[in-house]
């Protein structure tokens, strides 16, 4: 059975440089990812940073309401750390309520 460590990729940062051969797909050019490189997910953005070529995984992006989305926004919260900042009083410069009579009408 395969440890936790041979079951799981390692990403690029902990993985020496590897020499790779570029092809030929129709009318693109492409290149076989090694397994020790592999990215997470389906998708990826790729871009030009001079000579270098980037890729880099993009993380799915969960439906607006759902559990896993609540997850995550919590999660970026959570790296943000406590905030600092006291509450505004929001009832400043209001004039104050009236009493409100809760009996009823005729007693």
């Amino acid at each position: 059975m395969p440890s936790a460590k041979e079951s799981s990729p390692a990403y690029a940062g902990d993985t020496p440089e590897r020499h790779v051969r570029l092809f030929r797909n129709g009318a693109n050019q492409a290149v076989r990812i090694p397994r020790e490189f592999e990215l997470p997910g389906s998708e990826a953005l790729m871009y030009r940073d001079g000579e270098r070529l980037i890729i880099e995984p993009i993380k799915p992006r969960h439906p607006k309401g759902s559990p896993a989305a609540l997850l995550e926004a919590l999660e970026r919260m959570a790296l943000d750390g406590p905030i600092d900042v006291e509450f505004p009083d929001v009832d400043a410069g209001l004039l104050p309520l009236d009493d409100i009579d809760l009996s009823e009408p005729g007693s």
